[in-house]
């Protein structure tokens, strides 16, 4: 009876969207399923002799629907993601609120607050739960790779005109309606929050996104603040108090085709104020690649990112570890993830030297190969603070074949294996005795994305 209701209702909405649509309005509906098994032989983080590879499916199911009429939009984007087992075959009154996939993952509304005649080609206000992707995706992005994505709770003023772009975006969290104070747990019961998947959700974010087209590429800066409530702890928990820690990044983006085969990509940003733990903080992040079209079909390029980190013969108390924030990792680091997601790896930096290449075989069917070099950016030390162990972490290689079967069905496999150093399994990376030095990852994942209905 209740789905028979639910089912009424949703198909009432749609009719009556349908039934209103006038000239300038239009309704649209997509769907996808997305499943991705996985073997984990050393995924994220180093594995033991005795240890047992992992194998496991998870899927994700969304269902959006996106309205637009004058001078607004609509947009609705519903998700379940859970792993292939997870609840009974048949009725499930176990599974618990915190193992439940179900979630809103967009919905927001935007309005333009200029008539149409306006000599400015954007000023709008989007309101709600949206996702956010600037430029590469590395310090703000959709994080697409995660079955479960990242979205942000916000209002974001967009200015946009003649090739000019201006973001200003603001978020606030709170745990739930209060009558008094704004005591905010950044770690809600439940829910893996934090930056870069670890740690304590924001308190508040604010940011200023300046974006310019060039000919042949684009440029842009960045200015964020994201705060962080204050707490104290007592017998090893986290007591929340009034205030916060605000952290500040700045930097810029750029993207250029200064030949018609040669695409180059710099970028620099800073983090000023302090962490999510109060500690002071100075650190940077500078990056810089290019990719060579060497004939229609392949290209290859080099890149290098360096992130600092902490000497550990600095006595300073400064944090000198860059966040980098709340874009998509997994997409920079290597595929194995063993860098700024889940899996911590010290407080040493890093420095990734790498070459990418590409090979478009059919319009449907495409490979990529990566090599990664990855190198602590500081001295890492033993145990006992007597030694200074090699700064090198080790190789990764990473393969990916995509095959578009229709352009709704598309089909991508990859392997990844890592050739590790001692360093990397040391107490002051990895923190894995007696590891396992090469490390395997194998994926097969089917993404069906089709457009259900549009008018």
């Amino acid at each position: 009876m209740k789905k028979k209701l639910l089912s009424q209702l949703f198909g009432g909405l749609v009719l009556g969207m349908m039934c209103s649509t006038a000239t300038y309005a239009q309704l649209s509906v997509t769907g996808q399923v997305r499943t991705r098994s996985e073997l984990r032989d050393g995924q994220g983080t180093l594995a033991t002799p005795e240890a047992d590879p992992a194998f496991f499916t998870s899927q994700r199911t969304r269902l959006s629907l996106g309205y637009s009429g004058y001078r607004f939009k609509l947009y609705t984007s519903i998700q379940d993601v859970r792993v292939w087992g997870q609840d009974a075959s048949s009725i499930n009154r176990v599974t618990l609120d915190a193992n439940d996939g179900l979630l809103m993952h967009e919905a927001w509304g935007e309005f333009a607050l200029l008539d149409t005649t306006s000599s400015i080609d954007n000023l709008s206000l989007k309101i709600g739960r949206q996702e956010l992707l600037y430029d590469d995706s590395r310090l703000l992005g959709n994080l697409d790779w995660l079955q479960q994505g990242r979205r942000h709770d916000l209002a974001l003023l967009k200015l946009e005109n003649k090739g000019w772009t201006g973001h200003l975006g603001v978020a606030f969290n709170q745990n739930q309606e209060r009558k008094t104070g704004v005591v905010y747990n950044g770690i809600p019961a439940g829910y893996g929050a934090g930056t870069n998947g670890i740690g304590t959700m924001y308190k508040s974010m604010q940011f200023l996104y300046l974006g310019r087209k060039l000919k042949g590429g684009n440029a842009s800066l960045l200015f964020l603040k994201d705060d962080f409530n204050k707490y104290h702890l007592e017998s090893g928990a986290r007591v929340w108090e009034q205030g916060v820690w605000s952290r500040f990044t700045t930097g810029a983006y750029v993207s250029a085709t200064p030949l018609s085969n040669l695409n180059v990509t710099a970028s620099a940003y800073a983090q000023r104020g302090k962490d999510k733990d109060g500690t002071k903080l100075e650190a940077h992040l500078l990056s810089a690649a290019a990719m060579y079209t060497v004939t229609p079909k392949f290209s290859i390029g080099p890149g290098v990112d360096y992130t600092s980190g902490n000497d550990p013969n600095s006595t300073d108390g400064v944090n000198r570890k860059f966040d980098p924030l709340y874009g998509t990792p997994h997409k920079f680091w290597g595929y194995m993830d063993y860098f700024y997601v889940a899996d911590g790896f010290g407080k040493n930096g890093l420095v990734n030297y790498y070459l990418k290449s590409r090979y478009k075989a059919l319009d449907n069917l495409s490979f990529a190969l990566d090599a990664h070099q990855f190198v602590a950016a500081n001295d890492v030390m033993s145990p006992d603070a007597a030694t200074t162990l090699d700064r090198n972490f080790g190789t990764e290689l990473d393969l990916v074949v995509n095959y578009g079967i229709t352009k709704v069905v598309n089909i991508e496999a990859g392997y990844s294996t890592l050739f590790a150093s001692n360093t990397l399994a040391s107490p002051a990376v990895k923190n894995v005795p007696n590891a396992e030095k090469q490390a395997n990852w194998a994926y097969l994942m089917i993404n069906i994305k089709p457009t259900i209905f549009t008018k």
